[in-house]
């Protein structure tokens, strides 16, 4: 049986069996990696080349930004590859950079919307401390800290999994190298050891939601009170969306680690995992930016010709 010294590439999950489907979920993947690049490309633009959008709730959008085009890159573009020349090889060293990455990506970009939600929070129920609470210095340091404990975890989980042995054949059940599956892949009681990481790490999204949730609790509550109805249609607007994307971000993916294997099928992991790691990437910049109409009139001003609607 091979060990983990003798795998030198694994194979993905192929999509279809015939040629016009294959190539038509090339044209489908194509089509949201297209718009994920120019809608965080976008938001980069308008907040990196406008002095006016330098502030902290710009400054975290920025990081979203670079955290979607990071995280649908790791994925989407072998997927695509494979799909366009029918081939579902990744080598062992690919295997581990897109788990490294993927990790460090998804894990930091939760940590960024977990500031956001504080940001906003700071900004409508304590605007007198906004400048002190949140500070250029201080701003600075979150997303430090956000990039930072992504890529000790990643590294972290990486060679965790990739240290364990493996003998169960080097076909992974799912369209990039995920986790869960290559842990089904190991002969080793090893693998508990990732396991409880992985438990943690869900405990730890599960503490940021909490968080987010009661944070948007004392929004409403502060929303509700404001005398002008235009600026409570406004704040619902942006904060509800918001909260729909957490919400899809953090229940797809602690079903995708923790369902019973009783109901797990490769159809259901695949529809499951591309709602957590290719619709949010995609969706974010049309939640962010097409509700904001300071971005909206930054963008317009770039690309005078491009027809964006109004609110």
């Amino acid at each position: 049986m091979p060990n983990s010294s003798s795998v030198s590439e694994f194979l993905l999950l192929a999509f279809a069996d015939t040629r016009e489907l294959q190539l038509l979920h090339f044209a489908l993947f194509l089509a949201i990696y297209l718009a994920a690049l120019l809608g965080n490309g976008l938001i980069l633009s308008a907040v990196a080349c406008h002095h006016r959008r330098h502030t902290p709730m710009y400054f975290f959008l920025l990081n979203l930004a670079l955290l979607d085009l990071g995280c649908i890159s790791t994925t989407l573009p072998k997927a695509m590859a494979n799909a366009l020349w029918d081939n579902r090889a990744i080598s062992y060293q690919g295997c581990a950079a897109q788990v490294l990455f993927f990790v460090f990506f998804f894990g930091s970009e939760y940590s960024i919307l977990t500031i956001m939600a504080y940001d906003r929070y700071v900004a409508i129920c304590k605007p007198l401390h906004y400048g002190s609470l949140l500070g250029s210095r201080a701003c600075a340091q979150m997303a430090a800290a956000a990039w930072g404990s992504g890529f000790l975890n990643a590294v972290l989980h990486t060679t965790i999994t990739f240290s364990l042995p493996l003998c169960q054949g080097n076909a992974v059940d799912q369209f990039f190298c995920e986790i869960p599956h290559i842990l089904k892949l190991s002969c080793s009681d090893a693998y508990l050891r990732e396991v409880w990481a992985l438990v943690l790490n869900v405990s730890l999204v599960f503490g940021c939601f909490v968080f987010i949730v009661l944070s948007y609790v004392e929004i409403f509550r502060a929303v509700l009170r404001m005398p002008s109805e235009q600026g409570r249609h406004k704040a619902f607007s942006t904060c509800l969306p918001h909260l729909a994307v957490v919400s899809l971000f953090v229940s797809t993916a602690v079903f995708a680690n923790l369902k019973p294997p009783s109901i797990s099928s490769p159809s259901l992991d695949l529809v499951v995992t591309l709602l957590y790691s290719v619709v949010p990437p995609a969706v974010n910049p049309l939640i962010y930016s097409m509700r904001n109409q300071e971005l909206k009139d930054t963008v317009r001003k770039m690309f005078p010709y491009m027809p964006l609607k109004q609110p």
